[in-house]
């Protein structure tokens, strides 16, 4: 055997091994670059729609989850609380009674219940002024609130006041209704926050 048919299998083979090492290398490299560019875990979930359950929710009470980072109520309102919102609809009490600033709510709650179904409403819980927590007072006329209030939602921080539709009263500091987020109904007792009814499949 010469030496150049053995110098030309060394070659042939170190070409190769060298070959297969670079590749590997380079997938190792790529790898996490790839993946840098994707959202994180975190970021997906954070984003990602939520699919709550609210088959043990009562009429009158509230449930808070979290979608994007904000708590997201849901309150299952009773018949006298809906009477409450029809009537308080035809008051001047409210700044923006017909949910006419679009933005606030996606088209299918720019109504009097500002919902799907008129017995659930959902809502983000951050109050419109300067992002503060309102709590939920579902009590007619305490010592606290006066006579005229309904029921709904009152901000601590600056006394903004928001009926039980999360539409904001007049001459308070927030300056528009509380948000209603994108959601549909998946089943009677199951909501998807994040995705409208015209996304479903």
């Amino acid at each position: 055997m010469s030496t150049d048919s053995v110098d030309q299998g060394k070659r042939r083979f170190l070409t190769a091994a060298t070959t297969v090492v670079g590749g590997v290398g380079m997938g190792f490299t790529a790898v996490p670059f790839v993946k840098s560019m994707q959202p994180s875990e975190r970021a997906q979930a954070a984003g990602a729609p939520v699919e709550v359950d609210i088959s043990n929710l009562e009429p009158g009470h509230i449930m808070t989850v979290e979608w994007r980072g904000k708590p997201v109520w849901i309150l299952r309102r009773t018949q006298e609380e809906l009477e409450s919102v029809e009537a308080m609809t035809g008051e001047d009490i409210l700044r923006d009674p017909h949910s006419e600033v679009e933005e606030q709510q996606p088209p299918f709650a720019q109504n009097v219940y500002r919902s799907i179904e008129p017995e659930i409403l959902v809502v983000v819980g951050i109050c419109t002024h300067l992002g503060c927590s309102p709590t939920f007072r579902p009590e007619v006329a305490p010592e606290d609130l006066g006579p005229d209030w309904q029921g709904g939602f009152f901000c601590p921080c600056h006394g903004s006041r928001f009926d039980l539709s999360g539409r904001v009263y007049d001459g308070v500091p927030a300056p528009t209704n509380l948000e209603v987020p994108p959601y549909r109904f998946l089943a009677e007792n199951r909501l998807r926050i994040g995705e409208s009814p015209s996304e479903a499949t």
